[in-house]
């Protein structure tokens, strides 16, 4: 028998190997990954190149089948002469059966691009839209146009829905659009066995998905049921899928393609640039008496006569300002989720016949309006992602004259954001672009836009149509931040030596030298207004060297400050870090806002090359570069 020594040996014998063997695991495990993301990209590279090759098509033209019946039905139907950019691609795309996603900004007419082809060819188009409201206007308008149109939701009358049941086993109904929410899909097997029945007939003509962003966690406004729209590129292989949206980056639509089943697909996407809309920031006072006085101004003097949007935080919010301006004798209406919906739409109405001059609304309000002269979008907080706030601000000047957007900015707004939203999947980055888009003072603000939607605008410039351009600054001013890394750093550790929480107020307070006495540092306060210091918090989370500590109370979630990752860095000898200072450049609140905007042409001079010029658009003079190849 072996002794213990010699078995305590074969036991470190032992031990040796599995490290060697745990080593050789680590490797192959290593190598597997490597394989795994080679072939997610090699993927991704042969979706890219199906999309491509499908893009080369010339969509647009009017050589299909189809074509006159198309021109007939946009002139005699809807009483449109002509397409607004790429509706045509996506309305031959969808005829010819491919699966195809479009991109087109608010406003740019995408219901157009489901609605045209289901009257061309026989059979059901199925809309899917998670927007009861906006799907309540379509049809209502589709009836105007003596279109048959139905709509199916969770609230819809037992003797509606049992008819739109109806609509898909009825191979002589005459209704040609079925609008349902995604939740009727994801729980209804009695919809999805009519369907399915649909299908067999060879009546399903196509399925458009409004707001197709939704099936990204990735994207602004994730929400589960879309999860579920996967299956049907699987059950209803020969059925043609339109997926449309507003705002959606490349990962989004890369992700959307995944979850839907339909890599490679077509994807048509028109500019996001509208030209016609001036962005600015303003700094938004403390009180929210001062926020009345600055937005009874804008309506009263800039926007006088003029329709408009406010946009606020929360419900509590959009009452009390539309309350105090009402006091200070303007017309404005409350908009929010918790009214009913005949309050709602009498709201709207009121608004749309201008009987209210500005809706105060929460982000409940906008989605499908067909108010074409909005001149100006407020928010009076910020909005929880570009991509919302793009979408937001783009109800304004759909007419194509000029229209604003104007943005209060205060930091404290921000952490009255991202106590709502954190717990989202990627919400606090998308919080963060935002805050950096308002920090912004030396890059144009069209050009972040385009940045965050992996465009590059060029020549088709901003025109002056922000405030970074408008009041451009040859002198910019940056701070020095490593020293008050340092400083903000030792007052969050002598914080959390004496075990207190810093919210970004008591951390401005502290390094301020304000507020308790132990939580102070020991040098002097900054050298700039505190409104910058602010701006200097706000950039540190943004940038990660700060970041947020969410804990919830009885009542509320508060939003304490930590150390970010990359305050480590603060102590290298080498490090630096610098911030630009913005200004908040020049903006009259009691004067009408400028009515001129002039676009800016884009012609091709591979004939004749000429200087800039003038040139008449619809009788107004315009600025035209010409782009040499």
């Amino acid at each position: 028998m072996k002794t213990i020594e010699e078995l305590e040996k074969e036991i470190k014998d032992v031990d040796k190997e599995l490290k060697l063997v745990d080593a050789e695991i680590l490797k192959l495990k290593n190598k597997q990954r490597e394989l795994h993301e080679k072939k997610s990209s090699l993927k991704l590279t042969i979706n890219k190149i199906k999309s491509d090759t499908l893009a080369s098509v010339d969509w647009a033209a009017k050589k299909y089948a189809w074509s006159e019946d198309v021109q007939k039905t946009l002139k005699d139907v809807f009483n449109i002469d002509s397409f607004r950019p790429k509706q045509l691609s996506a309305i031959n795309s969808t005829l010819c059966g491919q699966h195809v996603i479009v991109v087109m900004p608010t406003g740019a007419g995408k219901s157009l691009c489901y609605q045209l082809p289901a009257l061309v060819k026989p059979g059901v188009t199925l809309v899917i839209s998670p927007l009861i409201s906006l799907m309540e206007d379509q049809v209502r308008s589709l009836k105007n146009r003596n279109i048959a149109a139905m709509l199916m939701t969770s609230i819809s009358p037992k003797a509606e829905t049992a008819a739109a049941f109806n609509v898909l086993k009825d191979n002589k109904t005459q209704i040609k659009l079925l609008y349902v929410t995604p939740e009727r899909l994801a729980k209804s097997k009695r919809f999805m066995s009519n369907l399915q029945k649909c299908y067999a007939e060879g009546r399903l003509q196509r399925i458009a998905i409004d707001e197709v962003h939704c099936c990204s966690q990735w994207g602004h406004d994730f929400r589960p049921d879309y999860k579920y729209l996967g299956i049907l590129s699987t059950m209803f292989p020969k059925t043609p899928i339109l997926g449309l949206t507003a705002t959606a980056t490349a990962h989004v639509l890369t992700d959307v393609q995944k979850i839907l089943n339909i890599p490679g697909c077509l994807v048509i996407k028109s500019t996001f640039n509208r030209p016609n809309l001036y962005y600015k920031i303003l700094e938004k006072p403390t009180s929210q008496e001062d926020c009345l006085a600055i937005l009874e101004k804008l309506l009263k003097y800039r926007y006088k006569g003029e329709s408009g949007i406010i946009y606020t935080h929360s419900i509590k919010d959009s009452e009390d300002i539309a309350e105090g301006l009402r006091k200070r004798g303007l017309r404005v209406g409350c908009y929010h989720a918790n009214m009913e919906a005949d309050s709602r739409s009498k709201v709207h109405l009121k608004w749309y016949e201008k009987t209210y001059q500005a809706i105060v609304a929460t982000v409940a309000f906008g989605m499908g309006i067909d108010k074409p002269d909005v001149r100006f979008v407020i928010h009076h907080t910020i909005s929880k992602s570009m991509e919302n706030y793009y979408q937001e601000s783009g109800r304004a000047g759909r007419d194509g004259k000029r229209a604003e957007c104007v943005t209060l900015y205060r930091m404290q707004d921000l952490f009255k954001v991202s106590t709502m939203v954190f717990s989202a999947f990627g919400s606090i980055d998308h919080l963060y672009g935002m805050v950096k888009y308002c920090l912004n003072g030396t890059f144009c603000r069209r050009q972040l836009i385009a940045q965050h939607f992996d465009e590059d605008w060029g020549y088709s410039d901003c025109n002056k149509m922000c405030d970074v351009c408008s009041h451009q600054n040859s002198s910019i001013r940056e701070i020095s931040l490593e020293g008050h890394c340092r400083v903000l750093s030792s007052i969050l550790d002598n914080a959390q030596t004496q075990d207190t929480k810093l919210t970004a107020q008591k951390l401005l307070d502290a390094w301020y030298l304000k507020g308790p006495v132990p939580l102070r540092h020991k040098g002097k306060e900054p050298n700039f207004s505190r409104t910058v210091g602010e701006d200097v918090i706000a950039y540190l989370l943004t940038e990660g060297y700060l970041i947020e500590d969410f804990h919830f109370t009885a009542y509320s979630t508060i939003s304490y400050i930590k150390k970010g990752p990359n305050m480590e860095a603060v102590d290298d000898e080498s490090f630096t870090l610098k911030m630009p200072v913005r200004k908040y450049t020049e903006f009259h609140l009691d004067r009408p806002a400028p009515k001129d905007f002039y676009p800016i042409v884009i012609n091709d001079v591979k004939e004749s090359r000429k200087r800039k010029s003038s040139t008449e658009i619809n009788g107004k003079k315009s600025k035209t570069i010409l782009i040499d190849d």
